[in-house]
Protein backbone atom coordinates (compact mmCIF):
# COMPACT_ATOMS: atom_id res chain seq x y z
CA UNK A 1 0.00 0.00 0.00
CA UNK A 2 1.22 3.26 -1.05
CA UNK A 3 0.67 6.53 1.10
CA UNK A 4 1.03 10.22 -0.36
CA UNK A 5 2.91 12.47 1.40
CA UNK A 6 0.29 14.69 2.56
CA UNK A 7 -1.57 11.48 4.05
CA UNK A 8 1.85 9.92 5.14
CA UNK A 9 2.28 13.34 7.56
CA UNK A 10 -0.96 13.78 8.65
CA UNK A 11 -1.14 9.69 10.18
CA UNK A 12 2.43 10.79 11.22
CA UNK A 13 1.04 13.53 13.80
CA UNK A 14 -2.29 11.33 14.75
CA UNK A 15 0.04 8.58 15.72
CA UNK A 16 2.48 10.34 17.36
CA UNK A 17 -0.05 11.40 20.18
CA UNK A 18 -0.81 7.26 20.38
CA UNK A 19 2.60 6.92 21.02
CA UNK A 20 3.21 5.10 17.89
CA UNK A 21 4.95 7.68 16.03
CA UNK A 22 8.39 7.35 16.81
CA UNK A 23 8.13 3.61 15.50
CA UNK A 24 6.56 4.29 12.18
CA UNK A 25 8.12 4.97 8.90
CA UNK A 26 7.37 4.12 5.04
CA UNK A 27 7.99 0.73 3.48
CA UNK A 28 10.39 1.34 0.57
CA UNK A 29 9.29 2.45 -2.68
CA UNK A 30 6.53 4.19 -1.07
CA UNK A 31 7.64 7.95 -1.80
CA UNK A 32 5.05 10.05 -3.81
CA UNK A 33 4.86 9.52 -8.00
CA UNK A 34 6.87 12.41 -9.49
CA UNK A 35 4.13 15.31 -10.94
CA UNK A 36 3.19 15.39 -14.38
CA UNK A 37 4.82 18.91 -16.71
CA UNK A 38 2.02 20.14 -18.21
CA UNK A 39 0.77 17.82 -21.11
CA UNK A 40 2.41 18.37 -24.40
CA UNK A 41 0.61 20.56 -27.57
CA UNK A 42 1.45 20.63 -30.86
CA UNK A 43 0.62 23.71 -31.52
CA UNK A 44 2.89 25.52 -28.58
CA UNK A 45 6.72 26.58 -28.99
CA UNK A 46 8.47 25.54 -26.46
CA UNK A 47 12.61 26.60 -26.29
CA UNK A 48 15.22 25.18 -23.95
CA UNK A 49 14.40 23.69 -20.56
CA UNK A 50 11.07 24.17 -20.78
CA UNK A 51 9.15 21.15 -19.50
CA UNK A 52 6.02 19.05 -20.54
CA UNK A 53 4.64 15.53 -20.33
CA UNK A 54 3.71 12.90 -22.90
CA UNK A 55 2.13 9.28 -22.51
CA UNK A 56 2.56 9.22 -18.66
CA UNK A 57 6.34 10.01 -18.92
CA UNK A 58 8.06 14.16 -18.28
CA UNK A 59 10.14 15.58 -21.11
CA UNK A 60 12.67 18.42 -21.28
CA UNK A 61 13.10 20.44 -24.57
CA UNK A 62 17.08 20.50 -25.70
CA UNK A 63 16.15 23.92 -28.29
CA UNK A 64 13.27 25.11 -29.97
CA UNK A 65 10.79 22.96 -30.93
CA UNK A 66 6.85 22.72 -32.44
CA UNK A 67 4.95 19.88 -33.25
CA UNK A 68 7.47 17.28 -32.76
CA UNK A 69 6.21 14.52 -30.50
CA UNK A 70 8.26 13.92 -27.33
CA UNK A 71 10.08 10.56 -27.29
CA UNK A 72 13.03 8.86 -25.84
CA UNK A 73 14.93 10.51 -29.43
CA UNK A 74 19.00 9.84 -28.18
CA UNK A 75 21.64 12.28 -28.55
CA UNK A 76 20.76 14.12 -31.12
CA UNK A 77 16.27 14.13 -30.48
CA UNK A 78 14.87 17.39 -29.22
CA UNK A 79 13.16 16.15 -26.16
CA UNK A 80 15.34 14.49 -23.04
CA UNK A 81 13.37 12.33 -21.17
CA UNK A 82 12.96 12.11 -17.29
CA UNK A 83 11.15 9.20 -16.80
CA UNK A 84 7.40 8.16 -15.70
CA UNK A 85 5.14 10.79 -13.93
CA UNK A 86 1.86 10.09 -12.03
CA UNK A 87 -0.84 12.15 -10.87
CA UNK A 88 -3.13 14.91 -12.73
CA UNK A 89 -1.56 16.72 -15.59
CA UNK A 90 -2.60 20.51 -15.63
CA UNK A 91 -4.42 22.24 -18.40
CA UNK A 92 -2.40 23.00 -21.35
CA UNK A 93 -4.02 26.41 -22.64
CA UNK A 94 -1.44 29.02 -23.46
CA UNK A 95 -1.46 31.97 -20.99
CA UNK A 96 -3.16 35.10 -22.48
CA UNK A 97 -0.91 38.18 -23.18
CA UNK A 98 -3.61 40.92 -23.14
CA UNK A 99 -3.14 43.82 -24.60
CA UNK A 100 -1.40 47.00 -23.42
CA UNK A 101 -3.87 48.97 -20.98
CA UNK A 102 -2.77 52.19 -22.88
CA UNK A 103 -4.26 50.51 -25.80
CA UNK A 104 -2.01 49.96 -29.40
CA UNK A 105 -3.98 52.28 -31.85
CA UNK A 106 -1.99 54.57 -34.03
CA UNK A 107 -2.98 57.48 -36.90
CA UNK A 108 -2.17 56.06 -40.27
CA UNK A 109 1.07 56.83 -41.05
CA UNK A 110 1.91 56.29 -44.84
CA UNK A 111 5.60 55.80 -45.73
CA UNK A 112 7.98 58.70 -46.91
CA UNK A 113 11.29 58.24 -48.66
CA UNK A 114 13.49 61.69 -48.04
CA UNK A 115 15.54 62.03 -51.26
CA UNK A 116 14.04 59.38 -53.34
CA UNK A 117 10.94 59.41 -55.63
CA UNK A 118 10.65 63.47 -55.79
CA UNK A 119 9.92 63.58 -51.84
CA UNK A 120 7.07 65.94 -51.31
CA UNK A 121 6.95 68.90 -48.36
CA UNK A 122 5.02 66.86 -45.69
CA UNK A 123 3.44 70.15 -45.18
CA UNK A 124 1.63 70.13 -48.60
CA UNK A 125 0.53 66.45 -48.20
CA UNK A 126 -0.83 67.16 -44.63
CA UNK A 127 -2.80 70.28 -45.69
CA UNK A 128 -4.15 68.62 -48.61
CA UNK A 129 -5.39 65.05 -46.38
CA UNK A 130 -5.62 66.05 -43.01
CA UNK A 131 -2.84 63.33 -42.68
CA UNK A 132 -0.80 63.73 -39.19
CA UNK A 133 1.95 60.79 -39.30
CA UNK A 134 4.22 59.56 -41.08
CA UNK A 135 6.42 56.23 -41.20
CA UNK A 136 10.07 57.52 -42.64
CA UNK A 137 12.56 54.62 -44.50
CA UNK A 138 15.30 53.98 -43.65
CA UNK A 139 17.65 53.49 -40.77
CA UNK A 140 20.64 51.34 -42.05
CA UNK A 141 23.61 50.82 -40.82
CA UNK A 142 27.20 51.62 -40.52
CA UNK A 143 28.61 48.62 -38.34
CA UNK A 144 26.67 48.27 -35.50
CA UNK A 145 26.12 52.37 -35.77
CA UNK A 146 21.86 53.54 -36.80
CA UNK A 147 22.69 55.80 -40.02
CA UNK A 148 19.73 57.22 -42.68
CA UNK A 149 19.87 55.50 -45.96
CA UNK A 150 22.65 57.15 -48.10
CA UNK A 151 23.65 59.70 -45.48
CA UNK A 152 26.36 59.29 -42.68
CA UNK A 153 24.37 59.68 -39.57
CA UNK A 154 20.80 60.18 -38.32
CA UNK A 155 21.15 64.23 -37.95
CA UNK A 156 22.07 66.96 -39.96
CA UNK A 157 20.64 65.32 -43.77
CA UNK A 158 17.22 65.26 -45.20
CA UNK A 159 15.87 62.69 -43.16
CA UNK A 160 16.31 65.04 -40.05
CA UNK A 161 14.89 67.85 -41.83
CA UNK A 162 11.80 66.29 -42.98
CA UNK A 163 10.94 65.10 -39.86
CA UNK A 164 11.41 68.64 -38.30
CA UNK A 165 9.42 69.76 -41.32
CA UNK A 166 6.21 67.59 -40.19
CA UNK A 167 6.40 67.99 -36.08
CA UNK A 168 6.70 72.05 -37.19
CA UNK A 169 3.08 70.94 -39.51
CA UNK A 170 1.87 69.45 -36.21
CA UNK A 171 2.63 65.84 -36.94
CA UNK A 172 4.60 62.96 -35.84
CA UNK A 173 6.97 60.57 -37.39
CA UNK A 174 7.76 56.73 -36.89
CA UNK A 175 11.55 55.61 -38.24
CA UNK A 176 11.27 52.13 -40.17
CA UNK A 177 14.15 50.53 -39.45
CA UNK A 178 15.59 48.00 -42.29
CA UNK A 179 14.01 46.92 -45.23
CA UNK A 180 14.03 44.97 -47.93
CA UNK A 181 18.06 46.15 -49.34
CA UNK A 182 21.05 47.54 -47.92
CA UNK A 183 23.04 47.59 -45.11
CA UNK A 184 21.47 46.45 -41.68
CA UNK A 185 21.05 46.63 -38.21
CA UNK A 186 20.27 43.21 -37.39
CA UNK A 187 23.49 40.84 -39.12
CA UNK A 188 25.77 44.08 -38.02
CA UNK A 189 25.09 44.31 -34.33
CA UNK A 190 26.75 40.74 -32.60
CA UNK A 191 23.96 41.07 -29.41
CA UNK A 192 20.38 41.48 -28.67
CA UNK A 193 22.28 44.01 -26.12
CA UNK A 194 24.11 45.99 -29.16
CA UNK A 195 21.33 45.76 -31.24
CA UNK A 196 19.31 47.73 -28.91
CA UNK A 197 21.66 49.98 -27.88
CA UNK A 198 21.68 51.20 -32.19
CA UNK A 199 17.57 51.48 -31.91
CA UNK A 200 18.35 53.38 -28.58
CA UNK A 201 20.07 55.86 -30.26
CA UNK A 202 17.34 56.08 -32.88
CA UNK A 203 14.56 56.86 -30.08
CA UNK A 204 16.88 59.35 -28.39
CA UNK A 205 17.84 61.01 -31.69
CA UNK A 206 14.47 62.12 -32.32
CA UNK A 207 12.26 61.83 -29.01
CA UNK A 208 10.27 58.32 -30.30
CA UNK A 209 6.96 57.34 -29.78
CA UNK A 210 7.30 54.38 -31.82
CA UNK A 211 9.83 52.51 -33.86
CA UNK A 212 9.00 50.20 -36.54
CA UNK A 213 11.27 47.24 -37.39
CA UNK A 214 10.54 46.41 -41.36
CA UNK A 215 12.17 42.77 -41.24
CA UNK A 216 12.52 41.53 -44.45
CA UNK A 217 14.83 39.26 -46.80
CA UNK A 218 17.61 36.50 -46.45
CA UNK A 219 19.62 38.52 -43.92
CA UNK A 220 17.07 38.98 -41.78
CA UNK A 221 13.23 37.98 -41.86
CA UNK A 222 14.68 33.88 -43.36
CA UNK A 223 18.13 34.02 -40.54
CA UNK A 224 16.49 32.81 -37.67
CA UNK A 225 19.91 33.98 -35.51
CA UNK A 226 19.50 37.53 -36.63
CA UNK A 227 15.39 36.88 -36.11
CA UNK A 228 16.02 36.30 -32.23
CA UNK A 229 18.41 39.58 -32.17
CA UNK A 230 16.01 41.31 -33.23
CA UNK A 231 13.45 39.95 -31.06
CA UNK A 232 15.99 39.97 -27.72
CA UNK A 233 16.92 43.87 -28.75
CA UNK A 234 13.26 44.78 -28.91
CA UNK A 235 12.21 42.95 -25.59
CA UNK A 236 15.57 45.19 -23.92
CA UNK A 237 13.51 48.45 -25.58
CA UNK A 238 10.63 47.68 -24.62
CA UNK A 239 11.71 47.33 -20.81
CA UNK A 240 13.69 49.93 -20.94
CA UNK A 241 11.44 52.40 -22.79
CA UNK A 242 7.84 51.00 -21.63
CA UNK A 243 6.19 53.94 -23.49
CA UNK A 244 7.73 53.19 -26.94
CA UNK A 245 5.59 51.11 -29.20
CA UNK A 246 7.40 48.36 -31.06
CA UNK A 247 6.11 47.08 -34.10
CA UNK A 248 7.61 44.12 -36.20
CA UNK A 249 6.80 44.45 -40.08
CA UNK A 250 7.26 41.42 -42.76
CA UNK A 251 5.98 39.78 -45.76
CA UNK A 252 2.90 37.98 -45.79
CA UNK A 253 1.60 35.20 -48.10
CA UNK A 254 -2.42 36.10 -49.30
CA UNK A 255 -3.91 33.57 -46.55
CA UNK A 256 -1.47 34.48 -43.63
CA UNK A 257 2.25 34.48 -42.21
CA UNK A 258 4.57 32.08 -44.61
CA UNK A 259 7.01 29.65 -42.30
CA UNK A 260 9.57 32.26 -41.14
CA UNK A 261 6.50 34.69 -40.27
CA UNK A 262 4.73 31.72 -38.18
CA UNK A 263 8.60 31.30 -36.46
CA UNK A 264 8.66 35.26 -35.93
CA UNK A 265 5.22 35.06 -33.74
CA UNK A 266 5.90 32.32 -32.58
CA UNK A 267 9.76 33.52 -31.21
CA UNK A 268 7.95 36.77 -30.02
CA UNK A 269 6.23 34.79 -27.49
CA UNK A 270 8.84 32.52 -26.10
CA UNK A 271 11.52 34.96 -25.80
CA UNK A 272 8.53 37.41 -24.03
CA UNK A 273 9.67 39.97 -26.96
CA UNK A 274 6.63 42.09 -25.95
CA UNK A 275 6.02 42.87 -29.25
CA UNK A 276 3.35 45.74 -29.53
CA UNK A 277 1.94 45.14 -33.27
CA UNK A 278 2.86 42.69 -36.29
CA UNK A 279 2.24 44.72 -39.59
CA UNK A 280 1.83 42.22 -42.66
CA UNK A 281 2.88 44.26 -45.95
CA UNK A 282 0.26 42.32 -48.17
CA UNK A 283 1.23 42.37 -51.51
CA UNK A 284 3.77 41.04 -54.30
CA UNK A 285 1.61 37.48 -54.26
CA UNK A 286 3.54 36.54 -57.76
CA UNK A 287 0.59 39.26 -59.34
CA UNK A 288 -2.93 38.92 -60.55
CA UNK A 289 -4.10 39.08 -56.74
CA UNK A 290 -7.89 40.41 -55.60
CA UNK A 291 -5.65 42.68 -53.19
CA UNK A 292 -8.71 43.65 -50.92
CA UNK A 293 -9.80 39.54 -50.84
CA UNK A 294 -5.91 38.97 -50.68
CA UNK A 295 -5.15 41.84 -48.07
CA UNK A 296 -8.32 40.42 -45.63
CA UNK A 297 -7.05 36.94 -46.35
CA UNK A 298 -3.77 37.30 -44.85
CA UNK A 299 -4.63 39.60 -42.30
CA UNK A 300 -7.79 36.82 -41.09
CA UNK A 301 -4.10 34.40 -41.25
CA UNK A 302 -2.52 36.58 -39.30
CA UNK A 303 -5.33 36.69 -36.50
CA UNK A 304 -5.48 33.34 -36.30
CA UNK A 305 -1.70 32.93 -35.99
CA UNK A 306 -1.59 35.39 -32.90
CA UNK A 307 -4.81 33.91 -31.44
CA UNK A 308 -3.14 30.62 -31.54
CA UNK A 309 0.11 31.44 -30.43
CA UNK A 310 -0.77 33.39 -27.33
CA UNK A 311 -4.06 32.85 -26.79
CA UNK A 312 -5.59 35.66 -27.87
CA UNK A 313 -9.45 36.60 -28.65
CA UNK A 314 -10.27 38.09 -32.01
CA UNK A 315 -10.55 41.55 -30.56
CA UNK A 316 -7.22 41.14 -29.14
CA UNK A 317 -5.55 40.12 -31.91
CA UNK A 318 -7.09 42.83 -33.99
CA UNK A 319 -5.67 44.99 -31.64
CA UNK A 320 -2.14 43.62 -32.15
CA UNK A 321 -2.17 43.61 -35.91
CA UNK A 322 -0.91 45.81 -38.94
CA UNK A 323 -1.50 46.17 -42.80
CA UNK A 324 1.01 47.88 -45.02
CA UNK A 325 -0.05 48.46 -48.63
CA UNK A 326 1.09 49.53 -51.54
CA UNK A 327 -0.55 52.00 -53.44
CA UNK A 328 -1.19 51.96 -57.30
CA UNK A 329 0.69 49.15 -59.19
CA UNK A 330 3.09 46.58 -56.79
CA UNK A 331 6.44 45.17 -57.56
CA UNK A 332 4.40 42.74 -59.20
CA UNK A 333 1.94 44.76 -61.69
CA UNK A 334 -0.86 43.86 -58.91
CA UNK A 335 -3.02 47.04 -58.80
CA UNK A 336 -4.91 48.52 -55.77
CA UNK A 337 -6.99 50.99 -56.76
CA UNK A 338 -8.03 54.27 -54.71
CA UNK A 339 -11.18 52.50 -54.22
CA UNK A 340 -9.91 49.11 -53.55
CA UNK A 341 -7.80 50.69 -50.75
CA UNK A 342 -10.69 52.92 -49.45
CA UNK A 343 -12.41 49.21 -48.62
CA UNK A 344 -9.16 47.90 -47.26
CA UNK A 345 -9.27 50.83 -44.31
CA UNK A 346 -12.84 50.69 -43.88
CA UNK A 347 -12.26 46.74 -43.17
CA UNK A 348 -9.21 47.82 -41.05
CA UNK A 349 -11.14 50.17 -39.13
CA UNK A 350 -14.12 48.30 -38.18
CA UNK A 351 -12.15 45.72 -36.78
CA UNK A 352 -10.03 48.25 -34.65
CA UNK A 353 -6.65 47.05 -36.14
CA UNK A 354 -3.49 48.72 -34.27
CA UNK A 355 -1.61 50.54 -37.45
CA UNK A 356 -2.43 51.09 -41.45
CA UNK A 357 0.22 52.85 -43.65
CA UNK A 358 1.55 52.18 -47.18
CA UNK A 359 4.30 52.44 -49.69
CA UNK A 360 4.47 55.34 -49.87
CA UNK A 361 3.63 59.10 -49.91
CA UNK A 362 5.80 59.90 -52.56
CA UNK A 363 4.15 57.23 -54.98
CA UNK A 364 0.56 58.96 -54.28
CA UNK A 365 -0.14 60.76 -57.31
CA UNK A 366 -0.91 59.82 -60.82
CA UNK A 367 0.82 58.37 -63.81
CA UNK A 368 -1.49 56.11 -65.90
CA UNK A 369 0.32 54.08 -67.65
CA UNK A 370 3.98 54.81 -65.85
CA UNK A 371 4.29 51.42 -64.55
CA UNK A 372 6.02 50.72 -60.96
CA UNK A 373 7.81 54.02 -60.53
CA UNK A 374 9.21 55.51 -57.64
CA UNK A 375 7.30 59.04 -58.15
CA UNK A 376 3.88 57.92 -58.84
CA UNK A 377 1.53 55.44 -58.21
CA UNK A 378 1.49 54.24 -62.40
CA UNK A 379 -2.63 54.69 -62.25
CA UNK A 380 -4.70 57.66 -62.99
CA UNK A 381 -5.31 58.94 -59.71
CA UNK A 382 -5.87 62.42 -58.44
CA UNK A 383 -2.80 63.66 -56.14
CA UNK A 384 -2.21 62.53 -52.69
CA UNK A 385 -5.83 60.27 -53.08
CA UNK A 386 -4.50 56.82 -50.93
CA UNK A 387 -3.01 59.40 -47.87
CA UNK A 388 -6.41 61.19 -48.19
CA UNK A 389 -8.08 57.91 -47.50
CA UNK A 390 -5.78 56.64 -44.87
CA UNK A 391 -6.23 59.52 -42.48
CA UNK A 392 -9.82 58.58 -42.23
CA UNK A 393 -8.58 55.32 -40.51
Amino acid sequence: MKLNRKFAAALVVALTGTGMGASLALAPGASAAVACAPAWSASAVYVKDNTVSYASRNYTAKWWTQNEVPTASGQWGVWADNGACGGTTPPTTPPVTPPPTTGTKMASAPYIYPGWGNPPAPATVMNATGIKAFTIAFVLANGCNPVWDGESGLTGGVHASTIAAIRAAGGDVVPSIGGWSGNKLGPNCATPEALAGAYQKVIDAFGLKAIDIDIENTDEFENYTVQDRILGALKIIKRNNPSVKTILTFGTTPTGPNVHGIRLINQARALDANIDIFTQMPFDFNGGADMYASTVGASEGLKKQLKTTFGWTDAQAYSRMGISGMNGLSDQQELTTVETWTRIRDYAKANNLARFTFWAVNRDRGCAGGGVVSHCSGIDQSDWAFTKVSAGF
